[in-house]
């Protein structure tokens, strides 16, 4: 099928006497944008180039996200302006897929009003790419491939990765805790874990790469192993990881705390390559909100986790994610989540207003809140938090930390560098001058001049070497 595709493009590409562009939106997670990697790896294998305007754009492809709010809205409204350009341009060709598109109503609905999208597929059959787009370029329909569920994981597919220095690794795929308000077991499937040695085998390639940042991703990277015919621990894996030569970084995410256990920090606790952070998203501060969400823990249990872990690991932050305005959600309980993020006063905090997923549990629970209260509470428990941010970020004023270098800050024009404890789907960075050249992704011992709620300033001193 890579052939054929080749084929396709290659007599494209003389036809209009340049090559073929492809354009990737993604919407949503850290999943997501690997998924991506991985669809513009195939892509630029079979001839195409990549590309960033939609409208210019030979290929269009929407890798779409159904957690986060009004995700859905967002695509319907730009592949509209897709329908347009589509018009002027009959050869484009676009593609749908990701999490969106495996809820049956969405695919109802594209159609019926959406008949000019030439490729639908979901998130199970990725691998299935270049011969969906070898059916897509030879049809004069909408070639529409979802399967409900897989136990499949196919190894060694191309990737393109969006920086050189760091990568993103799915561990695992798929979720089986099905907490109330989440649609994501049902359009990433039961989880599923990949062979370990081929875990070990990819980074391992990755440092020899250059790349000093893995990211290990999944829906719950804290039951890793479980499934496996021979059983691992994610701390086991870790151990291992740890064990690869070289100057990098491990990060991870995400975590369910109903998994995280005293190993996996006592393992982070002696590692030399784990980053001392952790994202442990507790959702709820109310014991009664955490049973109705179904997240197996209660407010103790975090805490207990959270102690242990900052008793062992010398210097963690914690970042996490809240919901407020879940249905039933009373004053009382808001104010026991006010004092929670207090208590704990969190390095980050997300903090989201419940939006009721379609074909959740939870949509279908009775005193669902209006749309003001949920946003009044979320707006007020970002406020405390930005309080809990702006102290400890001041905190850091006249400490020397090594950082890795993410290159110039668009907005500032100064250099964006990171502490160990910064990853980046978290706020949270050092600004430097750009008067003394850096290195996008080297790190650097960088001293801390300057705070506010959530960056820092400071002056790059060294570069580390290996």
């Amino acid at each position: 099928f890579m052939e054929k595709a080749k084929e396709y493009v290659a007599k494209m590409s003389e036809e209009l006497g340049r090559p073929l562009v492809a354009a990737i939106q993604t919407f949503g997670c850290q999943m997501n944008a690997r998924d991506s990697e991985k669809l513009l790896g195939i892509l630029e294998k079979v001839g195409y180039v990549e590309g960033t305007d939609e409208e210019t754009a030979d290929f269009v492809i929407y890798n779409t996200c159904t957690v986060r709010e009004n995700a859905n809205l967002r695509v319907y409204g730009r592949l509209g302006q897709l329908g347009a350009m589509k018009k002027k341009n009959p050869h484009k060709m676009i593609a749908l897929c990701g999490c969106m598109m495996q809820e049956p109503e969405v695919i109802e609905k594209l159609k019926k009003s959406y008949r000019f999208v030439d490729l639908i597929f979901g998130t199970h059959n990725i691998y299935k790419f270049a011969e969906l787009l070898t059916s897509a370029m030879q049809s004069d329909r909408t070639v529409i491939d979802i399967w409900k569920d897989t136990d499949k994981i196919v190894e060694d597919l191309p990737v393109e990765r969006k920086y050189p220095f760091k990568s993103g690794v799915n561990i695992m795929f798929g979720c089986n805790n099905f907490c109330s308000y989440c649609i994501v077991p049902y359009v990433r499937g039961r989880e599923r874990s990949r062979d370990p040695e081929a875990i070990i085998s990819e980074i391992r390639q990755l440092v020899a790469d250059g790349v000093v940042e893995v990211m290990l991703l999944g829906q719950n990277v804290n039951s890793y192993g479980k499934d496996l015919e021979t059983p691992w621990d994610f701390a086991d894996l870790l151990r291992e990881l740890d064990k690869i030569e070289g100057d990098y970084l491990i990060r991870f995410m995400s975590s369910q705390p109903k998994d995280a256990t005293p190993k996996l920090f006592d393992t982070m606790a002696r590692s030399r390559h784990v980053a001392h952070q952790l994202h442990l998203p507790v959702q709820s501060g109310s014991d009664r909100l955490l049973k109705e969400m179904n997240r197996h823990y209660d407010v103790a249990q975090y805490m207990e986790l959270i102690h242990y872990a900052k008793e062992k690991i010398p210097g963690v932050t914690f970042s996490s994610d809240i919901i407020v305005g879940f249905p039933g959600e009373t004053e009382e309980q808001y104010a026991e989540l006010c004092d929670f993020v207090k208590t704990v006063k969190f390095d980050r905090l997300g903090c989201f207003a419940y939006s009721a997923e379609e074909n959740t549990v939870a949509a279908k629970m009775p005193n669902q809140l209006d749309e003001e209260t949920k946003q009044r509470r979320a707006d007020h428990i970002m406020e405390l938090q930005a309080e809990v941010s702006a102290a400890r970020e001041g905190e850091k004023v006249g400490n020397t930390y090594e950082c890795i270098c993410d290159g110039v800050d668009d907005e500032t024009g100064m250099y964006l560098l990171r502490t160990k404890a910064d990853c980046p789907e978290i706020d949270g960075n050092v600004l430097t001058p750009a008067d003394t050249p850096l290195e996008t992704g080297a790190f650097y011992n960088v001293t801390i001049t300057d705070a506010d709620t959530y960056d820092l300033y400071g002056y790059a001193e060294e570069k580390l070497e290996d």
